[in-house]
């Protein structure tokens, strides 16, 4: 914890330090301040909305340029397929399968304060991983799930052990 002593009161206006770190005086109690987070200082509402499933993407770091593929939800609970290019950038080039080329994940999440949180990465189809992990998840946001493409969500099972060879 740290004080800043400050020339008059703060307002409605954010302290920026170091450039990058805000805080603000919304929501905090006197005299402290709270940490604004990736979102800013008044992150959007948890919802079915494009700042919501944003939001979801940047809690599971999702690569910078992934596009939301499809996405089930009610008001407490998210289920987001996203997948980003692989290959070189080649614009509107289609024809070329390096051109084409991406990777993608499922991740199901839950609504708290602070945002959606992530709950299961799961590249299998249906609510039964999903389920396993958090009974609550409702069945209507799950049930027809089909499993990702191996394609989209390649597995690289670990190398296996070769037998010691003596010298």
């Amino acid at each position: 914890m740290a004080r800043v002593r400050l020339p008059e009161p703060l307002g409605e206006r954010e302290l920026v330090v170091d450039n990058d770190t805000v805080f603000t005086a919304d929501d905090a109690e006197p005299p402290t301040l709270r940490r604004c987070g990736k979102l800013g200082c008044h992150p959007p509402a948890t919802g079915c909305t494009t700042a919501s499933c944003e939001q979801a993407l940047i809690a599971v770091d999702a690569p910078e340029h992934a596009y939301r593929d499809a996405e089930h939800c009610d008001a407490r609970w998210l289920v987001l397929d996203f997948s980003w290019r692989t290959g070189p950038a080649c614009g509107d080039d289609t024809k070329d399968s390096a051109c084409t080329s991406r990777l993608g994940d499922r991740c199901f999440f839950r609504a708290e304060h602070s945002g959606r949180q992530p709950v299961l990465e799961s590249a299998a189809g249906g609510c039964r991983a999903v389920q396993r992990r958090e009974p609550a998840f409702p069945t209507a946001l799950c049930a027809g799930l089909a499993p990702l493409s191996s394609s989209l969500h390649p597995s690289y099972p670990p190398p296996t052990a070769k037998a010691a060879t003596p010298r």
